[in-house]
């Protein structure tokens, strides 16, 4: 059965879409945008974690009563309805295969041991807020890096964005990996704010095409989930309209403003995302 995708009001050109975009609008514009994604799928020879050939498939296709994260760990299938979330979702497979195979394999993990319920767990929680609003921010282990990161984790958003804010552009680059915070800024107000990941890079990473910079994100941090436990308290907030070039009137008055660019909370801080 043919499908509809309407993409009527995505600016493609959206500094935040920078690492989607050639591929998004090639696939947008296909006379079957579904069939055109397991086309790149089955080019870039992406596969989930127990190494299945990934494809996507209509909504309906997902049998009742089964989760929706165990079908694509057990069949290398993901279920996609005709809609810019599941698109967006879509595009980061084709972007960050790796890494979206790896939090896959967490959340089946998890279903396996816990089944679905009211309550998923930490970990699960943590791979769904990876899944849906992560950014990447790529530092440099460099005097420069750490003190970005430090400003970051101890919310001086005036530092960071403004008395520092040649220092951000030379030695950070925010990546965007969730797809619901891809749909947000479709239509994008003032406070969208992602869940941030510290990406820890070589000072040769700002030199690679985009295309190699999002290669060895996905390399490096699919490895790094394989080592570590992750928790909601990896995470940082960072209001992405805040990244220096990434809104036009990026004032003094725009970052004073207390309600987005919040100072730290002592208590319940990483759920106070919008």
């Amino acid at each position: 059965m043919e499908s509809y995708l309407n993409v009527v009001g995505v600016d493609w050109s959206a500094p935040w879409l920078t690492t989607l975009r050639t591929i998004a609008v090639e696939i947008s514009a296909a006379p079957n945008w579904r069939v055109a994604l397991n086309t790149q799928a089955a080019q870039r020879n992406i596969r989930n974690h127990v190494n299945l050939p990934l494809q996507f498939i209509p909504q309906q296709e997902l049998p009742d009563g089964t989760a929706y994260e165990a079908h694509i760990s057990a069949t290398g299938k993901v279920p996609t309805r005709d809609n810019l979330h599941d698109f967006f979702n879509a595009l980061v497979w084709l972007i960050f295969p790796k890494i979206k195979a790896q939090l896959n394999a967490l959340q089946a993990k998890q279903i396996e041991r816990l089944g679905i319920g009211r309550s998923r767990g930490a970990a699960r929680d943590a791979a769904t807020l990876f899944d849906e609003n992560a950014a990447l921010l790529a530092v440099a282990d460099t005097p420069e890096g750490r003190a970005i990161v430090q400003a970051l984790r101890t919310h001086q958003w005036h530092q960071l964005f403004v008395q520092e804010r040649q220092q951000f552009i030379a030695h950070a680059g925010v990546f965007l990996f969730g797809h619901a915070i891809m749909e947000k800024l479709v239509r994008p107000y003032k406070a969208i704010t992602a869940h941030t990941l510290v990406c820890w890079v070589e000072p040769h990473f700002y030199g690679l095409s985009e295309a190699e910079k999002c290669a060895h994100l996905d390399s490096q941090i699919a490895h790094q989930l394989e080592q570590i436990e992750l928790l909601p308290t990896v995470f940082s907030p960072l209001p992405v309209l805040g990244v220096p070039g990434w809104w036009l009137e990026q004032t003094d008055e725009f970052y004073a403003d207390e309600f987005v660019f919040r100072a730290v909370q002592q208590e319940g801080g990483i759920n106070n995302f919008v």
